[in-house]
Formats: C-alpha cells, sequence, structure tokens
C-alpha cells in the first residue's frame, strides 16, 4: 500500500547494525535521526555511513537528520549517583556545588539562578518533580519540594512557564553543527528555537559549514519552549519545516495544552508550506513490549489525521527491544488512518491566490488529479518546491517527485504523500516526460490505461521553473 505519512527513527544502539538497519528501511524507515544529545562524533559518523550503504542496496534515499542538543538544563552529579526528595523538605540547587547530596545539588547552567525568583515552580526528570522557589542567594536556589521523588544524575530542569534566557545555540551545537555537515546531514533539528533569529543564526552556520561539501541543509525547528508559542509565526517563516516537540513542551505548557497546540502547529506550518513532525513517546510501550497499546495507536492515527506529514520514534527504535516491528506497526497505522481521510481540495482552494507561475501549476496538477481520478501526479522538478506545495493539500492521489538532485531527493522524503525518484533528465522535455512515465511504470505505481498528470519546467533544469501541466494515459504518445 501507498503510504503518504513519513517515518523518522532516532537510531542507537538497538538500531546501528547494518542488518537491522537494513530491515528498518525495507519496514518503510524514511529518515534517520541522529540524535547529538549522545555518542561521539566518530558514532554520528560511522551511523550515516552505515544509514547511506544500506539506503544504496534498498535502492532508494534514505534522508538523515542531525538532531542538535541544545541548552538542556540539567543537575550535575551526586556523589551517590542519586538522592530521594521528600515532599515539604528543602532543596537547594548551587551552581557552584561540585557533587550533590540529600540536601543540594549542582548545576551545569550556571545562569540559572539568575532567571529565577520566590515563587517560581522547577519541574525536574520531565515533570515527575516539582520543586517551588522560596528564595535565591548568590548562586544558590533555596526550594521546598512539592512532588518528591527519586533524583539521578543530569535529570533535566525546566521552569513551568518558560522563561529560562538560556541561548538555542551552545557551543557544543556548534561544533555538532559542522559535524553533521561533514557527514552529509540533510536536514538539521534545533533545540529549543525562542524566536526566528534562533534559526537564522542556525541556518547561517549550517550553510557556512556546508559550504565545503556542497550542502545547504534544511533547518527544522524544535517546538519545544514556552516562549516560542506565540513567536510560532515568524519561526514557520524562518525554517524548512518544525517538530512538535510534546516532551519539554508539555513540562512548560502543561499536558492538557498540548493535543490543542499540535492540531494548530500543524495547520500553521500546512498553511505556510512547511513540513512538519510530531515526536515523542508515539509508540513508547514497544521499547518493552512487540505490541504497542490502543491509546498510543489512536496517537499515530490522530497526528496522521490531524496532517503530519512525519511521525518520529526516539527511544523506540534507539533503545528498545523491537525497532523493526516498531516500524512496521507505525506504518500499518498510518496507512489505515490516510484510507478515511477527507479530501477538502475544493475548500481549500476557495479565496486562494497564486502569484508564482511555478505554484499555480501545482495547484492545477493538484485540482485536475483530484477531479479526473488520476492515478498518480509525476512532477520533475529540481529543487522540490513543486512537490512541497502539492504535498500541503490532501488528495489520495499519490505524488511521484523526480529530480535529478540527490539533495532535493532526499529533502523530499519528508514531504506528506510525496514519493521522491531520481531522474537523470535530458535537456528535451519530452523525452524527461517519457523517461519520468516509464521510471513511475517500471516502480510498478502506474500501469498501461493509468491516467497519470505530468509537471515540468520549460527551459529544463531551472529551479522555479515549472510552467507546463500535461495529461496523458500510460501507453499513450506524449
Amino acid at each position: 500500500m501507498h503510504r503518504a505519512t513519513k517515518i523518522v527513527a532516532t537510531i542507537g544502539p538497538a538500531s546501528s547494525a547494518p542488518d537491522v538497519l537494513l530491515q528498518m528501511i525495507r519496514a518503510g524507515l524514511d529518515v534517520v535521526r541522529l540524535n547529538f544529545s549522545h555518542g561521539t562524533a566518530d558514532d554520528h559518523r560511522q551511523r550515516a555511513e552505515t544509514v547511506r550503504e544500506c539506503a544504496r542496496q534498498v535502492g532508494r534515499e534514505v534522508a538523515i537528520m542531525a538532531d542538535l542538543q541544545g541548552p538542556k538544563i540539567r543537575v550535575g552529579k551526586f556523589e551517590n549517583g542519586k538522592t530521594t526528595l521528600v515532599p515539604g523538605h528543602p532543596f537547594v540547587l548551587d551552581s557552584e556545588c561540585e557533587l550533590g547530596n540529600d540536601d543540594r545539588v549542582g548545576l551545569d547552567y550556571k545562569d540559572l539562578p539568575r532567571d529565577l525568583k520566590p515563587g517560581d515552580v522547577l519541574l525536574l526528570n520531565d515533570g515527575l518533580i516539582v520543586l517551588d522557589v522560596v528564595r535565591v542567594i548568590g548562586s544558590e536556589i533555596h526550594t521546598t519540594v512539592r512532588i518528591g521523588g527519586e533524583l539521578s544524575n543530569n535529570k533535566g530542569i525546566n521552569r513551568q512557564g518558560g522563561g529560562l534566557t538560556a541561548p538555542a545555540l551552545t557551543a557544543k551545537d556548534m561544533e555538532d553543527i559542522r559535524t553533521a555537515m561533514s557527514l552529509g546531514a540533510d536536514f538539521v533539528a534545533v533545540s529549543f528555537p525562542k524566536n526566528a533569529t534562533d534559526m537564522e543564526m542556525a541556518r547561517q552556520l549550517a550553510n557556512i559549514a556546508g559550504a565545503p561539501y556542497g550542502i545547504k541543509p534544511k533547518m527544522i525547528a524544535k517546538i519545544e519552549r514556552a516562549e516560542a508559542i506565540p513567536a510560532l509565526q515568524e519561526i514557520l517563516d524562518s525554517s524548512d519545516g518544525i517538530m512538535v516537540a510534546r516532551g519539554d513542551l508539555a513540562v512548560e505548557v502543561g499536558n492538557a495544552a498540548v493535543p490543542a497546540l499540535q492540531k494548530r502547529m500543524i495547520r500553521m506550518a500546512r498553511d505556510s508550506n512547511k513540513f512538519v513532525i510530531t515526536a515523542t513517546q508515539m509508540m513508547e510501550s514497544m521499547i518493552h513490549a512487540p505490541v504497542p497499546t490502543r491509546a498510543e495507536v489512536s496517537d499515530v492515527a490522530n497526528a496522521v489525521l490531524d496532517g503530519t506529514d512525519a511521525v518520529m520514534l526516539s527511544a523506540e527504535s534507539a533503545a528498545g527491544k523491537y525497532p523493526v516491528q516498531t516500524i512496521e506497526t507505525m506504518a500499518a497505522i498510518c496507512v489505515e488512518a490516510e484510507k478515511s481521510e477527507q479530501s477538502e481540495l475544493d475548500k481549500d482552494f476557495l479565496d486562494r491566490t497564486f502569484t508564482r507561475i511555478d505554484q499555480s501549476i501545482a495547484m492545477g496538477a493538484l485540482f485536475t488529479a483530484f477531479h479526473l481520478g488520476a492515478k498518480a501526479i509525476v512532477a520533475l522538478t529540481e529543487s522540490g518546491s513543486t512537490a512541497l506545495w502539492m504535498s500541503r493539500h490532501w488528495t489520495h492521489v499519490p505524488i511521484f517527485a523526480l529530480t535529478p538532485r540527490v539533495g532535493s531527493e532526499r529533502a523530499m522524503t519528508l514531504f506528506r504523500n510525496v514519493t521522491p525518484l531520481h531522474l537523470d533528465t535530458s535537456s528535451d522535455r519530452d523525452t524527461a516526460l517519457q523517461q519520468a512515465l516509464e521510471v513511475v511504470v517500471s516502480k510498478g505505481y502506474a500501469s498501461r490505461g493509468d491516467m497519470v498528470v505530468l509537471t515540468v519546467g520549460e527551459p529544463m533544469g531551472q529551479p522555479g521553473g515549472t510552467n507546463t501541466l500535461k495529461i496523458v494515459r500510460v501507453g499513450d504518445a506524449l
């Protein structure tokens, strides 16, 4: 079955072996996430090489996303590795403390005391522990434990409601961007951006680092700070796509607010012609179990019905027992959810104006294919923009984007309902269109007698030049 929604999976100890990765790609993996919060530069480089080799063996491109750690604000280490916090008892966070004990612990973010005032609420270990700030004295944050529990080394800290001043890009992130470009990453995901400036800085650094390798990666803003919500449109405008990063976001804004925010973010991304990934705990129980919970099935299906371009796996594929089965299960859920989706194409086009020729051709192709019942849309594209525009509107007609550029092919792996394919295009339009049809037919996506809608630009080979729409039946002369 054709699957429109893409699958992103994190590679880790459970999935780095070539035979496992091969199975994951065959099961439906579209984009590999390298989590720069863990592992060394050599680890990531080796995994990237394995991804490229496995993709070559399977015969299709699999993109690589470098996910930066960002300013993850954490407690330091304890002398005994952990302590237990008791409700009602005092506890001190001290930026000058070397090794923690039962009374206090250090901080890896030394400016935290400056960001806080009495009455603030701190959430530790993804919100499992809650501390009320009583007073701040120099390097010390004096708190009272509201909700206690076990606190171990390096657990994360969030301030309820957001408002921490840590910059989105740390020195480690800047070095990791250079590493990511050297291993050929197609996407860079920026953690904790607060505004457009954070994304613009990250893009500039990535473009400079990628220049020697001929790479300009697509930039993804991970929406996980409370401050990012009011700035969402400007962040979207400065990014290629966003990630609905529900973990840290839920800690800052509260779990109950996240589902509605998810729907809003997906809708805004699609309206802004950007792609969107839904992430965090989608199939969490499959870290240990061979089947998901019913709630997880509904979660994945609802993200698909919301219109997400991709769904993402984290620990499920990086450290779980069933990485291949998780991808197979997720793919099956996506296909079933897509079957029930209603196209609102006509409504989408009301009151829309298209000022660009290539965008008008893309929309015309969608409208024509939908109403004529075409088997496929075949877009010859250099940059992938035509396919992106088409993918912002849902129809049950699959889009096949053929490009001579490997970079464009990999970028389109995240576009909903778009299957990117490689085509060494001729400079002659009719020859190129014939070659494109032959590729789609040879892959089994269309057969003789099927109606196909084609888009192409003349002269060939110019990004943004799509200006022709053609309707053919497979087997007829072009």
